[in-house]
């Protein structure tokens, strides 16, 4: 089954993934990027500002009351619908481009013909089931983004997500009375936020949250590999707060403003930092020389790395990028999510940049409708 019959709920959804084709921005109306993890709902909105660029009509974060979302799966349909009401109403709008769960996803690369049509593509992705996705295309959905071509010919970068899952999602929104107008995996959405679309590089892409780290490989920009650790910020923050007796604000500033650099009564919260931040190091290092390294027939290398891009709340750690880069031996830089979206000599968004990479899968969804 294609992406675009993702569930008969998001029907009248005009198609999916990358197979949305918007409306032009004078006749679209307002839709938002919404980001659904295991502990919030994030949004935001673009639209033309009056001197010819884009700035944020809407944006904002809820929580999620505990269990309502577990490891990407919702389990209490009617707390994830309530907050998502919210949202519409904060909003002001019930048109979504929403995020499905990384965890739930297999995402790989392969090659098509040049020139196959596009049908014809999804029907060679189904022969690559077999040995690579552990459901079956009857129970999953779908699609694929175009990577470039070479000898070998076109390469994609195919996404399968499992229906049943994807179909709670889009019914999760329908109960709030909002319309998804697709549906894509949170590293496609980060992607096209902290990416540049001419990117000829490989990178590796860090999204360090509160209680776990996705890891995406991006050729082109478009996702090749994703995977999940249970490595998260909030372990830091948890150790830092029991430690010290602070509430959990003041646990996060100081893990956020001395991080890896605290001393003097703190010591002792750099002791719990490192261990974390050693461990997040050691996962990156195993994903970046596993892709770096890889050699085809010929003993050519095929994905040198040349990056690591770190987002999500965790990424804010003070001096976290070269404490992994003197790890991993390469350059380690936090995302620019407003990349993609408007120049600071023209625009200063009104999320400053520690939040500000909280928003990359939001921003990533919103990116769709420009």
């Amino acid at each position: 089954m294609q992406i675009a019959d993702i569930t008969r709920v998001a029907k009248r959804a005009a198609g999916a993934f990358d197979r949305w084709f918007p409306m032009p921005q004078m006749l679209a109306p307002r839709t938002i990027g919404v980001d659904i993890s295991d502990a919030s709902v994030k949004w935001i909105g673009f639209e033309k500002s009056p001197t010819g660029g884009y700035e944020i009509f809407t944006h904002g974060s809820l929580s999620l009351p505990d269990g309502a979302v577990a490891r990407g799966v919702i389990r209490d349909d009617g707390a994830l619908a309530q907050v998502l009401r919210t949202v519409r109403t904060q909003s002001r709008t019930a048109l979504v481009h929403g995020a499905l769960p990384e965890e739930a996803a297999y995402v790989f690369s392969m090659h098509v013909p040049t020139g196959t049509p596009s049908m014809q593509t999804l029907q060679l992705v189904e022969f690559e089931f077999d040995g690579r996705v552990p459901i079956a295309p009857a129970a999953s959905v779908y699609d694929f983004d175009a990577i470039g071509e070479s000898a070998e010919g076109l390469e994609i970068g195919v996404c399968v997500f499992p229906r049943e899952i994807a179909e709670s999602y889009a019914a999760a929104f329908e109960a709030a009375g909002m319309q998804p107008l697709s549906f894509e995996i949170e590293s496609r959405s980060i992607a096209r936020a902290v990416s540049l679309a001419s990117a000829e590089h490989v990178e590796l892409l860090v999204d360090f949250g509160r209680m776990r780290t996705g890891f995406s490989v991006l050729k082109h920009g478009i996702p090749i590999f994703t995977s999940t650790v249970d490595i998260g910020s909030e372990r830091m923050t948890a150790a830092i707060k029991e430690r010290f007796s602070l509430s959990e604000a003041d646990a996060e500033r100081l893990k956020n403003d001395e991080g890896l650099f605290a001393s003097g009564e703190h010591t002792a919260a750099q002791g719990e930092i490192v261990a974390q931040a050693r461990a997040l190091a050691d996962e990156i290092a195993r994903h970046f020389h596993f892709w770096d390294t890889r050699r085809d027939a010929q003993g050519k290398r095929m994905t040198p790395v040349e990056k690591v891009t770190l987002i999500g709340g965790g990424a804010n750690l003070t001096g976290l990028a070269d404490f992994l880069a003197g790890k991993v031996r390469s350059p380690v830089e936090r995302g620019n999510v407003w990349r993609n979206m408007c120049s600071f000599d023209d625009t200063i968004p009104p999320i400053d940049r520690r939040t500000s990479l909280q928003y990359a899968t939001a921003i990533g969804l919103a990116l769709r409708n420009l």
